[in-house]
């Protein structure tokens, strides 16, 4: 077995090293480096883009579905609202927040939040209306300081600020793109009406002409929400640009 021998060291160099070490303690005290958030009194500040609670816009909303149908949770259902409208809900129990349902509205209905602590009592109690994502929730805060990271030189420490930091941010304006639908291929159209029957701004209707049932697209009504496009049986329907 190999002997482990321990080098003597003289008096200088063992108080150089005890300086050292009440020099890294005094500092700490004053200049901390710890990477530590006392939550709830503190709260980490976080980037207006946060993937966070979602908030709803109904006078923005098209009734397009397209959060529904790009959900990969199948967290999104659409409820009919008192004016014959569909608006979407959340399940928070499905929710992955991945914010897709953000970025393929077009009217920029839904919006983030910086709000990612909910505590809910139960599992149905996670599923949020339409009516509970209009107004903003009530949030409960014991925070007094906003803490955020800095890396300076490789060294990772905080920066405390007796502030709070804001939870709700401006919803980012969407770039409008005016579409319509229109039909690329009339002699293929087989008259199912499916078109008709899914359109929430009454843009397409029929008329019977002999025994050929004709559609009619207006595209003063027509708010390009795409959905006769996705229902359309022979996929005849495009959007393009009004």
């Amino acid at each position: 077995m190999k002997k482990v021998t321990v080098k003597d060291q003289s008096v200088t160099e063992k108080a150089l090293r005890h300086a050292r070490a009440v020099g890294v303690s005094m500092k700490e005290s004053v200049y901390p480096l710890t990477a530590t958030v006392y939550y709830p009194r503190e709260r980490k500040k976080m980037p207006a883009n946060l993937r966070g609670y979602l908030l709803f816009e109904p006078e923005k909303c098209i009734s397009c579905w397209q959060c529904a149908f790009i959900c990969p949770a199948n967290a999104i259902r659409m409820k009919e609202a008192p004016n014959k409208r569909y608006y979407p809900t959340v399940d928070y129990g499905k929710c992955i927040f991945c914010h897709f349902c953000i970025d393929s509205c077009s009217g920029g209905a839904l919006y983030s939040t910086k709000i990612h602590d909910v505590a809910y009592r139960d599992m149905d109690e996670m599923l949020t209306l339409t009516e509970e994502m209009i107004e903003q929730p009530e949030v409960l805060r014991e925070d007094k300081k906003s803490v955020e990271y800095i890396i300076d030189k490789d060294d990772l420490h905080l920066k405390r600020r007796r502030e709070q930091d804001t939870l709700f941010v401006e919803p980012t304006p969407p770039v409008e793109i005016p579409m319509v639908s229109q039909c690329v291929d009339r002699a293929s159209c087989i008259g199912c009406r499916v078109c008709e029957e899914v359109c929430e701004h009454d843009a397409i209707s029929s008329k019977q002409e002999g025994n050929i049932l004709r559609m009619r697209i207006d595209t003063e009504k027509c708010t390009g929400c795409g959905l006769c496009v996705k229902e359309c049986t022979m996929q005849i329907l495009r959007l393009v640009r009004k």
